[in-house]
């Protein structure tokens, strides 16, 4: 894939033109107090330890979006018992679930507690998940996918109800036995980058770092008009058939943009994105980083899609010792 966005000073200074609804901070204060006013007591289960001996993991059943009962996955490193760790909120990618804790070791394994949230609705692309997503009653037509689900008002609209789950996910977290709640991260690659950057805005100061590869969902009349790639391409194919919608879905969508959810943004950042990406092309991640007041830094990785180089993981980890340290 060629070079096709924006050229790299461009990017740099890059805003979107998208115009931010005038309820954007109310709006999502109604949705996460609704959602907390709903909320049951979260559920732990230790997770199969004669599989993960020395590695505490405990299956959790948490209240989401509407009170909806969403699951994750609690690791600890081993040995750690009750003291409070620094811990990673982890979101998964498009179309997977949280899978198994042994795809998550590496966090407990590095002295991070850890809580990976399952994302309703998906999971069984390329990870299982465990979640349903109760609230597509309410949904009317869609393409096949979740890109257009309930995208017909930004009250019935998938990602409004994940990006509720994850900013819960947070609050959750924080509360839980060996969590020091002032160090806590997000961090996620393309959907879970882009769930990231709204769990750090919708969180406030709870949020001390965000780490968000190649994030997805931000820029959103950019990126459907820009890319023929799913899961983008989802919105665009469902709007060229239902063209009486087209305003009331761009409208839908303002809501949920992260790009400009990312002007809330506290934590300290660190974005990546690789600029033969076709699926979350660089210029919708530099709108996101633009507009993010806090300290923040990005990794551009010229020949690289949609993917993440191995090597930035040691880059992240030293991020996050840096930034949580005692």
């Amino acid at each position: 894939m060629p070079w096709f966005d924006l050229p790299a000073e461009k990017l740099r200074e890059y805003r979107t033109s998208t115009e931010e609804p005038a309820d954007l901070d109310g709006w999502w204060a109604a949705r996460l107090d609704q959602a907390r006013a709903a909320a049951k007591p979260t559920t732990l289960t230790p997770h199969e330890p004669e599989a993960y001996g020395p590695l505490p993991v405990l299956d959790v059943e948490f209240s989401g979006a509407d009170g909806d009962p969403i699951r994750a996955w609690y690791l600890r490193p081993p040995g750690s018992g009750d003291t409070p760790l620094p811990t990673v909120v982890t979101f998964i990618g498009y179309g997977g679930g949280r899978g198994l804790p042994a795809e998550h070791a590496l966090l407990p394994a590095s002295g991070f507690a850890q809580f990976v949230m399952d994302t309703r609705g998906q999971g069984g692309k390329w990870s299982i998940g465990a979640t349903g997503d109760p609230g597509a009653a309410l949904a009317g037509p869609a393409f096949p996918g979740m890109m257009t689900r309930g995208i017909q008002s930004p009250e019935t609209y998938y990602y409004t109800r994940l990006m509720v789950d994850a900013a819960r996910a947070v609050e959750v977290a924080a509360e839980l036995d060996g969590v020091d709640r002032d160090r806590i991260a997000v961090s996620g690659v393309s959907q879970g980058g882009g769930l990231s950057l709204a769990a750090a805005a919708l969180s406030g100061d709870l949020v001390k770092v965000c780490h968000a590869d190649v994030p997805f969902l931000c820029d959103f009349q950019r990126a459907v008009t820009l890319t023929g790639k799913a899961p983008y391409s989802e919105i665009a194919d469902f709007l060229a058939q239902n063209i009486d919608l087209v305003d009331t879905a761009l409208d839908t969508l303002r809501y949920v943009d992260g790009a400009l959810l990312a002007r809330r943004i506290t934590a300290e950042c660190l974005l990546s994105t690789g600029l033969m990406d076709d699926v979350c092309p660089p210029s919708t991640v530099y709108a996101a980083y633009n507009e993010i007041k806090a300290a923040k830094d990005i990794a551009v990785f010229p020949f690289t899609a949609h993917s993440v180089p191995r090597t930035h993981v040691e880059r992240q980890l030293r991020h996050l010792r840096a930034t949580l340290a005692t």
